[in-house]
């Protein structure tokens, strides 16, 4: 097998078909992530009680997947941007890649190493990040990110939005991107614009105003 060489990529999913093998706690945990980007379907003889409750968002197909033939797999699989193997049969899971990878889909399986592998997420609209250790140590990711998450708060959303407005306003009324620049960063930098995200973005907001304010007076 060629050694695999993975580049991280952010990629629009909002109409890729996301297709999962297996309704047990893996397929839970990656059909609760996508749910969010992309139509998902989990294919299972049966489901995990967080996937029942989410049958309004995730397609849910109740069928013992060792019994379908190649015919009714490569059905199943057509279409589809990403195909998840995630049943507790290494040989099948195998047999369901080989089939997905022919169709054409990016293939991400719970034993061998496949075309793609989902990072753990940390999302604080519009922030987004992920975290991979390529495989070696799951465990490894979790921990990441949830000490991460201690760091990464939704006040870094709420800055990432406050930087938009701000650059859509600097660009009315400076001309020169070395000037916008040091602004921003001024006010990425101001503790007190961090802080007063605690209490609403309006204060925070106000706070980069009168930062930028304070250039315009001195153009």
């Amino acid at each position: 097998m060629p050694e695999r060489n993975y580049l991280p990529l952010f990629i629009d999913m909002s109409s890729k078909k996301v297709l999962i093998f297996g309704g047990g706690k893996v397929g839970e945990r990656k059909a609760l992530l996508f749910k969010d980007f992309a139509p998902v379907t989990v294919i299972s003889a049966s489901f995990t009680e967080n996937l029942n409750k989410c049958s309004d968002e995730i397609d849910l197909i109740e069928s013992d997947i060792s019994d379908l033939t190649i015919s009714q797999i490569e059905d199943f699989v057509k279409d589809s941007f990403i195909v998840i193997t995630a049943t507790n049969n290494p040989e099948l899971n195998e047999k369901i890649g080989e089939i997905a990878e022919r169709s054409g889909a990016l293939v991400n399986s719970v034993n061998l190493a496949g075309d793609l592998i989902i990072p753990s997420v940390i999302r604080q609209d519009p922030v987004l990040l992920g975290i991979s250790t390529m495989g070696n140590s799951p465990a490894l990711s979790k921990f990441i990110r949830l000490e991460l998450e201690k760091v990464i708060t939704p006040a870094y959303g709420q800055m990432a939005k406050l930087q938009d407005e701000c650059r859509d306003i600097l660009k009315e009324r400076i001309s020169e991107e070395s000037g916008r620049k040091t602004i921003l960063w001024e006010i990425l930098e101001n503790r007190e614009i961090w802080d007063a995200f605690a209490v609403s973005y309006e204060k925070a907001y106000n706070i980069a105003y009168n930062i930028m304010l304070e250039h315009f007076e001195d153009n």
